[in-house]
């Protein structure tokens, strides 16, 4: 269900010179050293700033000298961070509170028994957070009028000053919402603004047709457009042969070097494996986006996905390559990202119960007989060859209209 208002974050890229990008890493490190301090101070006085009304100003009452309060307990932060800007001073308060208050939480959890393993050690407090500062927009950022050059205030060593720095590329989601105080993130190489967007998207006017996507291994997505009669009005197979065939090649190569190594030490393999992840990510990317676009293209406002949340495979002999198939497999992936993205435009993702979607004939025959040596083939009771995957859409769509019409009182048909 749609809840009003949401937040949305677009990535938009900083071209900066050199000194410009020093002065970044100069600023995400004294902004990660001064939360550092600050942290420590919040957790030994976290029994009394909890109970304050205003838990900001009563941090600030310790560290900041001002002329109502020009001896706070702490003198530390006038003198190592002086002319520090107070809208960031607030918002290492407000990251620091959340830090602490995770830490202690998750230290109660232990002290009441409640762990995964019975002789697992508590948690530690870790002060070294990679944070990044957080810019209040007329404070520490201002744009221009055609938001191509984002002025920043910077510390370089001395002081902190504005610099001016154009922004590489834009998305659209600065045209449908509200801007909210971005961040400064920067790394090695490059650097970027995390742009957050409050957008309040228009519900989807409900229609009479649902789309309905069978995620498998054969195929990644398998849809249809299934309306309340039982008419197929659409199909559509999506899989991005080439990217599956170069995320499966870093798994060969794992696979290889495995079966040459004794004994696999921590780290084995991490290049390809990584390679291997950002590969799928890419891949969940591009395809939840073209499920969404088709939804929308047929004037759908509805999606409907198997409740596959917590399944795990239990198939693969020992040296096979099935287990790594379903270790690099979407559905979950998939299903989040489609579901933010859908929700965005307007519309809504539903799931159904995943069990026999596959298995039963989507006419009613009974159960289907899987081809041995081409897995995606399907042979019905009747004799008739048919995709396995796009009768599991059709099974999937009916299940969804059967529960919304109140066609079947069974547990496993209803939605979740």
């Amino acid at each position: 269900m749609l809840t009003g208002n949401m937040i949305r974050t677009d990535k938009w890229p900083l071209q900066v010179n050199p000194q410009q990008h020093q002065m970044m890493l100069d600023t995400v490190a004294e902004y990660r050293r001064f939360c550092r301090a600050l942290s420590i101070i919040i957790l030994n006085q976290w029994p009394h700033l909890a109970q304050q009304d205003n838990f900001a100003a009563a941090v600030e009452r310790l560290i900041h000298p001002t002329q109502i309060n020009p001896s706070p307990r702490h003198r530390y932060f006038a003198k190592r961070f002086y002319k520090f800007p107070s809208y960031l001073r607030r918002a290492a308060i407000e990251f620091c509170r959340g830090q602490v208050s995770s830490y202690l939480t998750r230290y109660e959890r232990w002290r009441s028994g409640i762990r995964q393993r019975r002789p697992a050690r508590p948690p530690v407090f870790n002060p070294d957070a990679g944070c990044y500062p957080a810019l209040y927009k007329g404070q520490l950022i201002k744009f221009d009028e055609h938001l191509a050059v984002a002025s920043i205030k910077l510390w370089d060593g001395k002081e902190w000053l504005w610099h001016e720095v154009p922004v590489q590329r834009k998305r659209k989601r600065h045209l449908l919402g509200q801007m909210k105080s971005p961040s400064l993130v920067v790394g090695s190489r490059r650097c970027h603004l995390s742009m957050p967007f409050q957008i309040k998207p228009d519900r989807l006017p409900t229609g009479k047709i649902v789309a309905a996507f069978d995620l498998g291994m054969n195929t990644l997505a398998t849809g249809s457009l299934i309306s309340r009669d039982g008419t197929v009005a659409g199909r559509v197979f999506l899989n991005p042969a080439a990217d599956i065939d170069r995320r499966n090649r870093q798994a060969d190569l794992i696979r290889q070097k495995a079966r040459k190594t004794v004994k696999l030490s921590r780290g084995f393999c991490k290049g390809h494996y990584r390679k291997a992840r950002h590969i799928n990510e890419h891949i969940a990317q591009i395809i939840s986006r073209q499920m969404v676009d088709w939804a929308l293209l047929h004037q759908v406002s509805v999606i409907v996905l198997e409740n596959l949340k917590g399944w795990r495979p239990r198939g693969g002999k020992k040296g096979s390559s099935l287990k790594q198939r379903f270790h690099h497999w979407l559905h979950r992936r998939l299903a989040d990202l489609v579901r933010d993205k859908f929700r965005e435009a307007g519309g809504r993702v539903e799931f159904v119960y995943p069990r026999g979607t596959s298995a039963w004939a989507y006419d009613g025959s009974g159960k289907v007989s899987r081809d041995k040596d081409q897995y995606e083939l399907a042979t019905f009771k009747t004799g008739k060859l048919y995709n396995a995957d796009l009768s599991a859409s059709y099974n999937i769509g009916a299940r969804y209209w059967a529960c919304k019409l109140k066609l079947t009182h069974r547990k496993d048909g209803q939605l979740p």
